[in-house]
Order: structure tokens, then sequence, then C-alpha cells
């Protein structure tokens, strides 16, 4: 009897024991459970204002004001890449324009790009005999000129979209709202299949900008901050004339531009139109052609480039252009090898800097 009194008061102690430590562990969770106090709603608020960034109409326009001023797209200079797709590191090419890739160009400083638009019919020859490396469809590539002919020459593997390209620029502005990008094509396409092309391209028709739409005909180019706080920040020329309809300007109708070449040797430094129709210096009412200076050799080579790229540069804009157009600078500066200089001090991106510091 003894015995099970003293196994029911063991029992009872057991019981106690695990009732106290329910009673434990059910506080410690509602303590867990519950919230602290409340912060301030000034402080809340606060935190949630420094990690905002203002994002205004108002700011954009401050922004705008502050980097470009009141100077006219017709006042400022642009550094651009002639054949930028030409390089080494969007496809393979054998023979290059630029040393990097079109995004990098951009990265770089680079606000201008030729680009050259061709027709590929998709071939099922070139297929088989590159054992599957060159099944591309149909579409608008860039060449420089057939894009069946001679690969790393005429075109390069892999193949490059237009549309791919144009969503490079289109990416980049959006990551930079402050930016201004021009597109030059020398274009072999039909107007139905370049719409197609840049129909592809993801946030594109937001952005170009349509002179008809802005009376430059009648008023003049707006000024770059209007441009930057519109968004319409891409503007597309074409040496063809019939898709205007498109968004791309006929260069002819909007542009002045030099001859291309400085020759074999690179000793050719005069001045002289592109169009013998449309004279560098020629005066319009209302109206100033925009003017896209073209410096670059027949063949273009990394050592060719360095030699051109500085002081010969600069002094052919100062002596020869300048005095050509009628007493203006070029708003659009195109080189091979943009990188690349004499070491004179002076590189193509310092010369258009200090084209933009002119008064």
């Amino acid at each position: 009897m003894l015995i099970d009194m003293d196994m029911r008061l063991r029992v009872r102690s057991r019981a106690l024991v695990c009732l106290l430590l329910l009673a434990l562990v059910g506080t410690v969770t509602t303590a867990a459970a519950s919230p602290g106090p409340a912060a301030p709603a000034t402080v809340t608020a606060k935190a949630t204002a420094e990690k905002a960034p203002p994002t205004t109409a108002g700011t954009a326009a401050a922004a705008a004001a502050a980097r470009w001023g009141d100077r006219r797209l017709d006042e400022v200079a642009f550094l651009t890449t002639h054949n930028a797709f030409t390089n080494y590191e969007d496809s393979r090419w054998s023979s290059v324009n630029q040393s990097e890739s079109v995004r990098a160009q951009l990265d770089n400083g680079v606000r201008g790009l030729s680009l050259d638009t061709h027709w590929y019919e998709r071939s099922t020859w070139l297929c088989v005999i590159s054992f599957g490396s060159d099944c591309y469809p149909s579409d608008v590539y860039l060449c420089h000129g057939d894009c069946k002919t001679f690969a790393g020459a005429t075109y390069a593997l892999p193949r490059q979209t237009f549309h791919g390209t144009m969503q490079t620029v289109v990416d980049f502005l959006a990551a930079h709202p402050q930016e201004v990008v021009t597109v030059f094509l020398e274009d072999y396409v039909g107007a139905d299949q370049l719409q197609a092309s840049l129909g592809r391209v993801s946030g594109l028709q937001d952005m170009v900008f349509r002179p008809d739409q802005w009376g430059v005909r009648q008023h003049g180019w707006p000024k770059v901050a209007d441009l930057v706080t519109s968004g319409k920040r891409l503007l597309i020329f074409s040496d063809r004339s019939d898709r205007e309809h498109l968004g791309v300007m006929y260069d002819k109708s909007w542009t002045v531009s030099n001859y291309w070449s400085l020759g074999d040797l690179g000793n050719d430094l005069s001045c002289v139109s592109r169009w013998s129709d449309v004279p560098l210096d020629r005066q319009e009412p209302g109206f100033r052609r925009l003017f896209t200076m073209s410096h670059h050799r027949n063949v273009p080579t990394v050592l060719t480039a360095a030699l051109d790229n500085g002081a010969k540069l600069r002094s052919r804009i100062a002596e020869q252009c300048r005095s050509a157009t009628g007493g203006r600078d070029p708003n659009f500066v195109s080189v091979d090898f943009h990188r690349l200089s004499d070491g004179s001090g002076h590189t193509p991106a310092s010369i258009v800097a200090e084209l933009n510091a002119r008064p």
C-alpha cells in the first residue's frame, strides 16, 4: 500500500512538471509572435523616401536642362562609329572597323552608329556546308556587302540581326535616360522589310524622334533637353527616301555630309560634299541641316586609325570643314577604331567634348 501511494505521488509530480513546461512554452511562443512596438510614422516615411529616388517629370526636366542647357540638336556634337557592327566582339569578323561590341561602344561614349542593312534569304546550302553553324532564317541582317559571299568579310557568324542590334540601342537608352543616340543606315532592304524588323524591337516606337511631328522644317531642331524630357531620344537616318513614314529620316533631306574617305594614304583632307547637289554650306529659311563628318580611310587598320584620329582630325575640323560649312562644327564625327589616337593628347572623344564646350 505504501508502494501504491508512492507511485501515485510520483505520477502527480510528473504531471505537475509537464503542466509547468507547457505553460512556459506557451508564454515564449506568444512573446515571439507578438510584434514589437510600432516605429513612429515619421521614421517609416523618412526611410521610404530615402529609398525611393525622385522620378517626377520636374526632376527629369531639371536634370536634362543641367546636362544639355539651351543647346539645340544642331548645336551639339556626338562621337560616331563608322561600320559600328563590324567589330571583334559581336561576331567573328576578319576585317573590322571597331574593336568592341556595339553595347561597349555606347557604354564608352559613342552616340552615333552607322549600320549596313541587307536582306538575307535562308540558304539550305550554307547550312549544310557549314555543318549546321550557318542555319539562319530569312531576315534583315548587318552585312558589309552580300550576306552570302565571304564569311568574315562580307558577313560574319554568328549573323547579326538588325533588330537585335537596335534592341541593344533601345535597351541602352532605357538604362540611360539622359542620352540621345543616332543610327545611320546604309540601307539595302525594302521599306516593308525594314518596318517588319523595327516592329520587333521592344520599346523602339516610344523613343523614335519624328521631325514631322515636331515641325522641324518650320521651327528648326528642338533643344536636346526637350528631346530628353519627351523621351524621343532615338534618331534614325537612311540613305533611302521611301521610309519616312516609319520615322526613318532620309539623310539627304535632313543633313549635309562630306565625302566619306580620306583616301588610301589618308592625305585627302579636303572637306567636300558627299552630294553634288547639297553643298556643305547650304542655307534654308528657318532650318539648319545636321552636319555628319566622316573621317576614315578606304581600308581600316589599327595603325592608320591611330594616325588619323588625333591631331589630324582636330586640325581638319578647324581648317577644312569649318570653313567649308560656313563656320559651323560637325554634329556627328564618324571615325574607325574610335578609342585609338596618335599620342598627341587629342582623341575623337576629347575632340567631340571640345566641340561641345565651344560657345
